[in-house]
């Protein structure tokens, strides 16, 4: 998560309806630790007021006029690493899910997320986790799965032991010479892989399957 002044996560919101914008923005007015710095009704408005915006987290819808959500994702990460991006979509399936994350976002919910779950995606992203819904995480599992585990690269699997000793993003980015954004992008694809939300369930699902032992 980027520094700002404060506990105050900063939020871009991306969607073409400007009824969803305002109903999202009053949702997230009601958190003391959220603050709603723009608004853009498409991808390419969104790509140009991160840079004059600097938020931590955006929310970004998928279907808009011109630049989609997917294209404006891959080009945010890749000019501003440190901009966490999460899908909030009516669509659901593995196609959209896949090339979301594979663009670089940390999260996908769809529009029909409590309130709950909608802001503790947020935060959730702001700390530089994988914020999926367990829909979609079921769904992108359902894609994937042959044997559980099975279908995990030699790296996903280099990156879940260093997890499984408790090293953080940062560390093992370091031991394994990778940027953190490429690490975040290597535990997305293992918690979709494994079927879980978080890093804790990642370990615990790859110890009891015997995917990996800790020595």
């Amino acid at each position: 998560m980027r520094t700002s002044t404060g506990p105050t996560i900063r939020i871009l919101l991306a969607d073409d309806h400007l009824v969803v914008r305002e109903g999202l923005a009053a949702i997230l007015a009601t958190q003391p630790d959220f603050l709603v710095v723009g608004e853009a009704a498409g991808g390419a408005e969104a790509v140009r007021q991160v840079t004059s915006l600097a938020p931590d987290v955006v929310l970004m819808d998928l279907q808009m006029p011109g630049m989609d959500g997917t294209t404006a994702t891959a080009a945010i990460r890749a000019a501003h690493p440190e901009v966490q991006v999460v899908v909030l979509t009516t669509y659901d399936t593995d196609a959209d899910i896949t090339a979301a994350i594979d663009a670089g976002a940390v999260g996908y919910l769809l529009k029909d997320a409590g309130r709950h779950e909608l802001c503790e995606a947020v935060r959730t992203a702001a700390r530089g986790g994988a914020a999926l819904s367990p829909t979609v995480a079921a769904k992108v599992l359902a894609h994937l799965r042959g044997d559980r585990g099975a279908g995990l690269s030699g790296r996903e699997l280099e990156v879940l032991s260093a997890l499984a000793r408790g090293q953080s993003n940062k560390q093992i980015a370091r031991a394994l010479r990778l940027s953190e954004a490429t690490v975040k992008t290597h535990l997305l694809h293992i918690y979709a892989k494994l079927g879980v939300a978080d890093r804790t369930g990642a370990v615990t699902a790859a110890l009891s399957q015997g995917i990996i032992r800790i020595d």
